[in-house]
């Protein structure tokens, strides 16, 4: 592996020159490029948590406490994550759609900013947090009208938060969990949990036969701003290797995947793919030979 701390400039160069030499693309994201919307992440570049382990599938689904706990801290999280904007990455990697053809955006987060922003072939490894779901029914609703729910439910529930976590809930004190009134299904009275894919829990299967697909038809993979420390990610980057593509990591800090990329780009993600593009535009024009061939493949 080849690893390069030179600046968004270098970085940049040699990014373009990456993508331009693999016109088809498949893109794994992580927590690292929401950051510059607001939205921290979970590891420092060691790879170590910068916060407490977020709540576990086992957990949340057995006790009654760690419900009342999840949901007090999403409630007040809530309206700072749903306000969250699409950043310069999530922009730069939908204007790469008219550079190179993604044959999918794999992405960890579950903020949806990169449809906010206008990619395509998305792919919400790990679910979405604008969406619940019931555990016995499988019903589901919007974020937000729980939110109302919640609010009506619980209207004196008023607390300042520390700092927003990367999975939308926030920093509380204990002393107030006890005082919030959870809702259950209204359809069937079941547990109601984000449509995300909590720690322990398995990312359902479709999804992973998706994002190997789209890696199965693509020349290389991108990693961007995920230092791949859970298996859900880096297995994309040991299925790269195995079928002999190169692996790009554009990421600060070290990731589980080192020896398996071609590359690792140690450079901000936002500035670095908007540089990349400037470069691509200047070789093939901003809606030049590149895009014609691109779209002549769908």
């Amino acid at each position: 592996m080849s690893r390069t701390e030179p600046g968004t400039e270098a970085a940049a160069a040699t990014l373009a020159e990456f993508l331009d030499a693999h016109p088809r693309i498949a893109v794994l994201t992580g927590a690292g490029v929401s950051t510059a919307s607001g939205i921290p992440d979970y590891r420092d570049e060691r790879g170590e948590w910068k916060h407490s382990r977020p709540v576990m599938f086992d957990d949340f689904r057995r006790d009654e406490a760690m419900r009342r706990r999840y949901w007090a801290r999403s409630f007040i999280g809530w309206p700072r994550f749903s306000e969250a904007a699409p950043n310069a990455a999530h922009h730069a990697l939908a204007d790469l759609q008219r550079h190179v053809e993604i044959t999918g955006l794999i992405t960890q987060n579950v903020d949806r900013l990169h449809q906010r922003a206008g990619s395509t072939r998305v792919i919400d490894l790990h679910g979405r947090l604008d969406r619940v779901v019931c555990l016995e029914c499988r019903g589901s609703m919007r974020r937000d009208t729980l939110q109302s729910a919640l609010s009506e439910r619980n209207p004196r529930f008023v607390a300042t938060a520390s700092r927003l976590r990367p999975d939308g809930d926030v920093e509380l004190d204990p002393s107030l969990y006890r005082r919030f009134e959870p809702i259950d299904c209204a359809a069937c009275g079941g547990t109601i949990k984000p449509d995300v894919v909590f720690f322990g829990e398995s990312v359902p299967r479709e999804r992973v036969t998706a994002a190997r697909e789209a890696l199965a038809s693509a020349d290389a993979l991108l990693v961007v701003g995920s230092s791949l420390m859970v298996f859900s990610g880096y297995r994309f980057a040991r299925q790269a290797a195995s079928e002999g593509k190169p692996v790009v990591i554009l990421n600060h800090g070290r990731t589980r995947a080192d020896d398996l990329a071609h590359l690792h780009l140690v450079s901000d993600c936002g500035p670095t793919l908007s540089a990349s593009l400037e470069i691509l535009a200047t070789r093939t024009g901003a809606n030049g030979g590149r895009e014609d061939q691109a779209r002549s493949r769908l």
